[in-house]
């Protein structure tokens, strides 16, 4: 059975909550099976913020995990939370242009990308699609769904905000394949 077990872990306002249910609803549109638990408190007020997401071709029979398969760290409190999740296959992605610290944790592999600064620096994005971009690293590093599934689920979960502020379609759409692109280029080197 094909099933990822996948942690996203940020601070509040990060997005790592809203990225996740992008990712379960593409799942569960694509008809595979889907889960998600949301582990936050106040991270409104700068705590840590955790998403737990399993995505599998059949009945997921235990909704808790104890390592991950993917594990994102997108600040230094995540990667201090979050890398009890982690073993040696694991992949861990965490964000150079965030964290002052990198994981230290025994995996298979890390990914160090810097979106935030891309999201920051390019004027084609903007710091509000930073999450969009760590979903395209997502998809990117796991290829657990197809692109046209999470890009119909993104449809679906900004519907509003697309149609009142069309721009913001593009926006995503190009936050999510640079996302991709991120990790693409680092598999190649």
């Amino acid at each position: 059975m094909a099933r990822t077990k996948m942690v996203l872990a940020g601070e509040g306002g990060q997005g790592v909550q809203s990225v996740a249910k992008i990712l379960v609803e593409a799942g569960y549109e694509a008809g595979k099976q889907v889960l998600y638990i949301p582990n936050f408190g106040v991270e409104q007020r700068g705590g840590v913020s955790i998403a737990f997401c399993q995505i599998a071709d059949e009945i997921i029979g235990e909704p808790r995990f104890a390592k991950g398969d993917i594990v994102i760290m997108l600040s230094d409190r995540a990667i201090d939370r979050c890398e009890t999740y982690v073993d040696e296959n694991a992949t861990v992605v965490y964000d150079s242009s965030v964290c002052t610290k990198k994981p230290t944790c025994k995996c298979k592999r890390v990914i160090a990308v810097d979106a935030n600064k891309m999201a920051n620096e390019d004027p084609s994005l903007g710091a509000r699609v930073f999450n969009i971009i760590i979903l395209g690293v997502l998809l990117a590093a796991t290829n657990v769904l197809k692109l046209d599934d999470v890009k119909n689920a993104m449809e679906l979960a900004l519907k509003k905000k697309f149609d009142a502020k069309p721009e913001l379609r593009t926006k995503n759409h190009k936050a999510l394949e640079v996302g991709m692109e991120l990790v693409n280029e680092k598999a190649a080197v």
